[in-house]
C-alpha cells in the first residue's frame, strides 16, 4: 500500500484560500437573496474545498459523466456552498450566485437535478446517505468501476432513523467506495444538537454499525486530505469522517453562536465580514481536479421490450403479485440493467422469482422501506439502472417523504405495492393498503398502474421500465382470473372496456379485485335482464377520461366506481375529477369506509360494500333513481 504523500505548503494554503472564497460566495449569495443558510455553509467550507479540489476525481466540464466521483449534499440547506464550489470549478459563473433562490435561476434554496451536477434532490434531511448507498452499490456491483461516492451530512440530521438504516445497509454490503462526512457543528435549526460536539459518541456509533471511522478537525485541510486518502485504502468497509466544525466559522460574534440558522448576514455587516475573510486569503490560485478513470460500461436502458408475449391463457388463475414477480424475471432477460430491490417481502411480492434468475441484480434491503426507496433513487441516478423496488403497499406509506423527494429528483424508479385493500383478508388492517392510490396520485409525474390480471400486470411492468418519471404498480394478493388474451395491447392512459352491449344501462368501473367483482355482478344482472358496461382503467393516473366519458354518455350518464381503497383520493375521486366538466354524468362511489378488520376476503368485500352483490344493489338503486 502506498504511503500518504504529505501536502506541500502551497497546496495547503490554496485549499485554505478556496475554503474562504467559498465562505465569501455563500455570504454574498445569501445576502443578495435575503435568505439562506450561510452559517451552515461556513462550517463545511474546508470539507468542500478538500473534496472538490483535492480528493474527488471528476470532469469539470461534464458533471454527469458516468465515471465521475459522486457527491451528495445531504444537508441540502447548505446549497450555496455547493454552488460556490462549482463556481470555483468553473461550472457556473460567480454572477449567477447572486441570483440564488430567484425564480429565473436554477440555483434553488436546496439542490435539485435542474442542475447537471446534482444527482438527487436533498433538503428533507436524513435522506442523502441512502441515495449515496445506491450510487455506491451501483458503482461497486453493477458498474464495477472505481468512482467513489461522498455524502456530506449535518449532525442534526443524524437524529433521523433513515440515516441509521443507510449506515446499516452500507456496512452490510461492504461499500468501501462510500464516504460519509458528518459536519458536527453543534447547532441545529432552533438550538443545540443532542450530542453537541461529542464527536467520540458519533465515532462509537458509526463503528458499532460496522463503519471505518476517523475523527478530524473539520477546519484542518491537511487532516481532511489525510482522512479521505486513508478512506480510499480501506477495503470492504464504508468510511465515516466525523468532522468537528463550528457553525458560522470565520464570522465574528456569529461563529458557534445560537439563533443564526437560516439567516443571511445583515447587509450593514456583510462588507466588513467579507473584508475580514479576504484578509486571510494569500493566493488567488485554484486547483484543477484530477480526471476520473473512464471504465464504466456503456449501457442502454431505453426501448426495453419483452422477448415474448405473456404466456397466460384466458381463464388461468394467478395473483397479480405473482405475475409481477414473473414479469420482473422475464424483463431481467430483456435488459441486463434491470435491478430489483425488496424489503424482506420477496416471498410475498414474488420478487424472489427475479432473484432466482438474476441473483447478482437483486438487492435485499431488509425491513427498512425508507432506505430502500432512497437506495433505488441512487441506483437509478445518471441512468445507470432500471430499478424496481417492492414491498407491501401499506409499508410504502412510511417512505412517502422519500417518494416525494424522488419526484423532485426527477427519478425514473418503479415501485410496486402488494397486499392492497381488504381483500388480503385475515392479516388485518395493519397490512391493508387503503391509502396508496391517494398517495401516489398526489406525486407529480407519477404513473399509477392498477392491473387486474396477469397479462395486464406483465404489460404494466414492461411499460414502467421505459416510462419517464416515477411509476407505481398496485398488485393484489388473491388469485384472479386471466381475462385478457396474450396478444392484447396495453398503453398508459388507455382503459379497456371489458364488457359491453348496446343495451347497457350503467357503466361500472373497477380495478384489480373489484373489476372481477364487477364482472360477476354483470353476469348476475344479465340473468335479471339488466345489462351493464364494465371498464378496466389499467392506469389510475393518467386516467382515460375520454373512454370513461364516452361510455358514460352511452349508458345514460350513469357511472358506478368500486374500489378496494378508501374513498378519499382513490379511483372514485379520480373518475369524479375526470368527468367534472360533464354536469350530466352522475358518479356513485363504492369504497372502503372506516378501519377494517380480519376476516375472509369474501366476508370483507361484503362487509365494506365492494363485493358483487353490493354492485348489483348499486346498479338497481341507480336505475330506480
Amino acid at each position: 500500500m502506498a504511503d500518504y504523500a504529505v501536502l506541500d505548503g502551497k497546496t495547503v494554503q490554496v485549499l485554505r484560500d478556496v475554503a474562504n472564497r467559498l465562505r465569501i460566495h455563500a455570504i454574498r449569495a445569501t445576502c443578495a437573496s435575503g435568505s439562506g443558510h450561510p452559517t451552515s455553509c461556513c462550517s463545511a467550507a474546508e470539507i468542500m474545498s478538500v473534496l472538490f479540489f483535492h480528493t474527488m476525481r471528476y470532469k469539470q466540464t461534464d458533471p454527469e459523466h458516468p465515471d465521475n466521483d459522486r457527491f451528495v449534499l445531504s444537508k441540502g440547506h447548505a446549497a450555496p456552498v455547493l454552488y460556490a464550489a462549482w463556481a470555483e470549478a468553473g461550472g457556473i459563473s460567480e454572477s449567477d450566485l447572486l441570483s440564488l433562490r430567484k425564480i429565473d435561476c436554477d440555483l434553488e434554496g436546496h439542490p435539485t437535478p435542474r442542475l447537471s451536477f446534482v444527482d438527487v434532490a436533498t433538503g428533507s434531511l436524513g435522506q442523502g446517505l441512502g441515495a449515496a448507498c445506491g450510487m455506491a452499490y451501483t458503482g461497486k456491483y453493477f458498474d464495477k468501476a472505481s468512482y467513489r461516492v461522498f455524502c456530506l451530512m449535518g449532525d442534526g440530521e443524524s437524529s433521523e432513523g433513515s440515516v441509521w438504516e443507510a449506515l446499516s445497509f452500507a456496512s452490510h454490503y461492504g461499500l468501501d467506495n462510500l464516504v460519509a462526512i458528518f459536519d458536527v457543528n453543534r447547532l441545529g435549526q432552533s438550538g443545540v444538537t443532542p450530542l453537541e460536539h461529542c464527536t467520540d459518541v458519533y465515532e462509537k456509533r458509526c463503528e458499532a454499525f460496522g463503519w471505518n471511522t476517523y475523527l478530524v478537525d473539520g477546519h484542518d485541510v491537511e487532516a481532511l486530505c489525510q482522512a479521505f486518502w486513508q478512506a480510499a485504502q480501506v477495503k470492504n468497509k464504508p468510511t465515516a469522517v466525523i468532522a468537528k466544525t463550528f457553525k458560522g466559522r470565520g464570522i465574528p460574534s456569529v461563529e458557534n453562536a445560537e439563533n443564526w440558522h437560516g439567516k443571511p448576514m445583515p447587509k450593514d455587516r456583510a462588507d466588513a465580514i467579507i473584508k475580514l475573510i479576504e484578509s486571510q486569503i494569500e493566493t488567488n490560485r485554484s486547483l484543477v481536479p484530477k480526471p476520473p478513470a473512464e471504465e464504466s460500461p456503456q449501457i442502454s436502458i431505453t426501448g426495453v421490450t419483452m422477448t415474448s408475449p405473456p404466456a397466460y391463457r384466458v381463464g388461468d388463475k394467478i395473483a397479480t403479485r405473482k405475475a409481477y414477480g414473473l414479469a420482473l424475471a422475464k424483463l431481467g432477460h430483456a435488459n441486463g440493467r434491470v435491478i430489483v430491490l425488496d424489503s424482506d417481502t420477496k416471498n410475498s411480492t414474488f420478487s424472489e422469482l427475479f432473484k432466482k434468475e438474476h441473483p447478482e441484480r437483486f438487492i435485499e434491503c431488509f425491513i427498512a422501506e425508507q432506505n430502500m426507496v432512497s437506495v433505488a433513487l441512487g441506483c437509478a441516478a445518471r441512468g445507470r439502472t432500471i430499478a424496481f423496488a417492492s414491498t407491501f403497499a401499506a409499508f410504502l406509506t412510511r417512505a412517502f417523504d422519500q417518494i416525494r423527494m424522488g419526484a423532485i429528483s426527477q427519478t425514473n424508479i418503479n415501485l410496486a405495492g402488494s397486499h392492497c385493500g381488504v381483500c388480503i383478508g385475515e392479516d388485518g388492517p395493519s397490512q391493508m393498503a387503503l391509502e396508496d392510490l391517494a398517495m401516489f396520485r398526489s406525486v407529480p409525474n407519477c404513473t399509477v398502474f392498477y392491473p387486474s390480471d396477469a397479462v395486464s400486470t406483465e404489460h404494466a411492468v414492461c411499460l414502467a421500465a421505459s416510462t419517464k418519471g416515477m411509476c407505481y404498480i398496485r398488485v393484489s394478493q388473491p388469485e384472479t382470473t386471466v381475462i385478457y388474451a396474450p396478444q392484447e395491447n396495453f398503453e398508459i392512459g388507455q382503459a379497456k372496456v371489458v364488457r359491453h352491449s348496446v343495451n347497457d344501462k350503467v357503466t361500472v368501473i373497477g380495478a384489480g379485485v373489484t373489476l372481477h367483482e364487477a364482472l360477476a355482478a354483470a353476469a348476475d344482472l344479465s340473468k335479471q335482464g339488466i345489462s351493464i358496461r364494465v371498464i378496466d382503467p389499467f392506469t389510475i393516473k393518467p386516467l382515460d377520461a375520454t373512454t370513461i366519458i364516452s361510455n358514460a354518455k352511452a349508458t345514460g350518464n350513469q357511472v358506478i366506481t368500486v374500489e378496494d381503497h378508501y374513498r378519499e383520493g382513490g379511483l372514485g375521486e379520480a373518475v369524479c375529477a375526470a368527468v367534472s366538466g360533464e354536469p350530466d354524468i352522475l358518479v356513485h362511489q363504492l369504497a372502503v369506509s372506516g378501519v377494517p378488520q380480519s376476516g375472509k376476503t369474501s366476508e370483507l368485500l361484503d362487509m365494506f360494500g365492494i363485493g358483487a352483490k353490493h354492485i348489483v344493489a348499486a346498479v338497481k338503486y341507480t336505475l330506480m333513481n
